[in-house]
C-alpha cells in the first residue's frame, strides 16, 4: 500500500526576500520529480524541521504565494525567542537544504468560476500569508467575485507584502480592495486607527461594507483576534460554515511543548493501549496515564505527522475506530469531525483501557 501520511522532503532553499525588517520570504526548490507532491491549495502551510543543539523543533508557516505563481514560498516572522524563526531570519541561505513537510492544511475554499461572491479578508501581522495566496486564487479564479480585506499592523513598516497588495489592487482595480488599520500610527480616516478586533469589524462593515452581501469571510492571525472577529461576524449575520478561521500558534515557536506525565513505575503495566493503523499496519504501543496518543507513539520510536503539538493545525488529525479518548484541546477540527471520530492524537488522552486509532483516515 503506498503511504497516506504527509512525508517530509529535503528542498532547498532558492531565494530569501527580506519582506520587513523582521521578515522573510522563502522559496524552495521542487525536483521534478517531487512536484506532485508539493502541489498546494491556497491557504495550506508547510511544516519544516531542524535540529537545535541535539533537539528536533518543527516549525509551520503559510504558504504565501498562489497556485498560479510558478513558486513554492513562505513567509517567516522573527518572534521573541523563536529558535527556528531567528535562524531562518539571520542564518539562512540560498542554497540550504532544509526538511520539508508536504503541503498541509484545510484553511481556504474550493473556487466558483461562474459565480459573483463576495469574500472578505481580516488578517493581523503575519497573518496575511494564508490569506494573501487564497486572494491570488480566488481573484484569478471567480473572474466577477471581488474581495476585501483589512489588515492590521502597529505601523506600516510592519506591514508584510505591502507592495504585492498594491500590485493586486491596481490589477484588479474594480474586484480588490485593501483597508489598512494601524494601532500605533495615525492615519487620515479615524476608522482605520486602532486595533483589528471585533469592535472594529463591527464599524467597519457598517460603513464600508454591508455584512449581509458577504459570501466568505477569511481570518488569520492571534487567536485572540480571530475568536473575537470570527464572534462579530456571526453575530452579524454571516453562517458560521462561511467564516474560516486559521489559528496561529503561540508566538513563541522555541522547543516543543511537552505535556507533565506521571513517571510509572518501572514494573507497572501500562494504563493503556493504543493500536495505530499506518499505511495498512498495526502496531500496538502503552500509552501512560494522561499521555497524549501522539508523544506514546513517538516515545516508541514510530515516523507519525504533526506540527504544533498545540491543537492548532491538524497535521496529526487521525480517526477513532474503537475505544474512547478526550481531547484537551482543540482549535481546528470542526464539529462534523468531531461526530465522525477524529481526533488531534497530540491532545487525545485515552478513556478506556484500549484504543485503535487509523491514520491512514487522515
Amino acid at each position: 500500500m503506498s503511504s497516506t501520511l504527509p512525508r517530509f522532503h529535503s528542498l532547498r532553499v532558492a531565494d530569501l526576500r527580506r519582506e520587513t525588517p523582521d521578515a522573510v520570504s522563502i522559496a524552495f526548490e521542487v525536483p521534478e520529480a517531487l512536484r506532485p507532491l508539493y502541489g498546494f491549495k491556497p491557504g495550506q502551510y508547510l511544516t519544516l524541521r531542524r535540529d537545535f543543539d541535539g533537539e528536533e523543533v518543527r516549525r509551520s508557516y503559510s504558504i504565501c504565494s498562489g497556485p498560479d505563481d510558478g513558486e513554492l514560498r513562505i513567509a517567516v516572522k522573527r518572534v521573541e525567542g523563536g529558535s527556528f524563526s531567528g535562524w531562518c531570519n539571520t542564518a539562512l541561505r540560498a542554497g540550504d537544504a532544509l526538511e520539508v513537510m508536504v503541503p498541509t492544511g484545510r484553511f481556504g475554499i474550493v473556487p466558483e468560476p461562474e459565480a459573483a461572491r463576495l469574500h472578505l479578508g481580516f488578517a493581523a501581522g503575519s497573518g496575511i500569508t494564508p490569506i494573501l495566496s487564497i486572494i491570488r486564487f480566488l481573484l484569478a479564479r471567480e473572474k466577477r467575485s471581488r474581495f476585501f480585506l483589512f489588515y492590521g499592523n502597529r505601523n506600516a513598516a510592519d506591514m508584510l507584502f505591502r507592495e504585492a497588495l498594491e500590485e493586486l489592487k491596481d490589477r484588479f482595480l474594480d474586484r480588490f480592495s485593501v483597508f489598512h488599520v494601524l494601532s500605533q500610527e495615525e492615519q487620515d480616516l479615524p476608522i482605520l486607527n486602532g486595533r483589528l478586533d471585533g469592535e472594529k469589524v463591527r464599524l467597519l462593515l457598517r460603513h464600508l461594507v454591508p455584512a449581509a452581501g458577504v459570501d466568505h469571510a477569511f481570518l488569520c492571525g492571534p487567536a485572540g483576534m480571530s475568536e473575537d472577529v470570527a464572534a462579530t461576524l456571526r453575530e452579524l449575520g454571516i453562517p458560521e460554515e462561511r467564516v474560516h478561521v486559521e489559528r496561529f500558534v503561540s508566538a513563541f515557536d522555541g522547543r516543543p511543548r511537552r505535556a507533565a506525565v506521571p513517571k510509572p513505575a518501572p514494573d507497572a503495566p501500562p494504563a493503556h493501549s493504543a493500536a495505530l493503523i499506518v499505511d495498512g499496519k498495526r502496531r500496538e504501543v502503552p500509552v501512560a496515564e494522561g499521555e497524549a496518543v501522539l508523544d506514546a507513539a513517538l516515545r516508541a520510536g514510530m515516523d507519525l505527522p504533526y506540527a504544533c503539538k498545540g491543537g492548532m493545525c491538524s497535521t496529526c488529525r487521525a480517526r477513532v475506530v474503537e475505544g474512547t479518548v478526550e481531547m484537551e484541546a482543540n482549535y481546528s477540527l470542526e464539529p462534523w469531525e468531531i461526530e465522525a471520530g477524529y481526533v488531534l492524537t497530540c491532545q487525545a488522552r485515552p478513556t478506556s483501557a484500549r484504543v485503535v486509532i487509523d491514520y491512514d483516515q487522515m
